[in-house]
């Protein structure tokens, strides 16, 4: 690939400070196309430039959407890692992001379990679903302790505890491990959930109302959760940076290079 120009060097330069970093994809973005990659720049650098969040919290909502199961770009991860701890984070805190997001597949429930519920009254079959008060004691103890682990209860636990005890229990020990044993301070947490939940590749709208509201009762402000916001918006530049070195393969096996 030819050299740099002037203006290209002062784009590489502007970038490293803006961001933080630098990454040999972007030599490549920049290379092909110097209009592009200025814009996404000037967009990516807003929170950068004008937030609040400490560096290395904006790192971990990078890894949180990078490794998170709706995305998994390895590629992206090792670069917000190596910020992270660059930044001071220990591995103890990054384990912490990656405890947090891992109980992404819950959604698989949250969002089914309403379904079939509706589809089973529906079916005329509503009798053999659980009623309110058949759990018990059991019930209203998982119910504390979720609440207590977790600090908070959804009505989208309701029907998962009614009809799978045995499963809400497991989850709710696997869920809460971070929030017993972890380092990060709670509205952290929850900007790492709001981050998996708001992220393009998920959209799952009752998480991030949840876990909005949570951070709100942690005491963040509409500024920090706005900027968790920002920087997960970035999140299309993968299409590119996937892209783009497909691209320069494809043309130099085609002999336009």
């Amino acid at each position: 690939m030819d050299e740099l120009s002037p203006r290209q060097r002062a784009l590489k330069e502007e970038f490293t400070q803006a961001r933080g970093y630098w990454s040999p994809t972007w030599d490549q973005v920049l290379a092909l196309d110097a209009d592009f990659f200025e814009a996404y720049m000037n967009f990516s650098s807003v929170p950068w430039r004008h937030g609040v969040l400490d560096p290395k919290v904006r790192e971990f909502i990078y890894i949180a959407i990078d490794a998170s199961t709706t995305h998994l770009h390895a590629a992206g991860t090792r670069v917000h890692m190596k910020n992270a701890l660059g930044y001071g984070a220990t591995q103890q805190e990054i384990m912490e992001v990656l405890q947090l997001i891992s109980v992404l597949g819950i959604h698989s429930v949250t969002h089914g379990v309403p379904i079939l519920m509706e589809e089973m009254t529906a079916a005329g079959r509503g009798g053999e679903l659980p009623k309110p008060g058949d759990g018990g004691e059991r019930a209203a103890r998982l119910k504390a302790e979720f609440t207590a682990a977790r600090g908070y209860w959804s009505a989208l636990w309701d029907d998962v505890l009614a009809l799978s005890p045995d499963f809400f229990e497991a989850y709710m020990r696997f869920s809460s491990v971070p929030w017993q044993h972890g380092r990060l301070e709670p509205k952290v947490k929850e900007f790492i959930y709001i981050a998996i939940d708001a992220a393009t590749t998920h959209l799952y709208a009752p998480g991030t109302r949840i876990h909005i509201r949570n951070a709100i009762g942690y005491g963040a402000t509409s500024q920090e959760i706005m900027e968790v916001l920002e920087l997960i918006s970035v999140l299309g530049i993968h299409s590119t940076t996937h892209g783009v070195p497909i691209l320069l393969e494809e043309l130099k096996s085609a002999g336009k290079t």
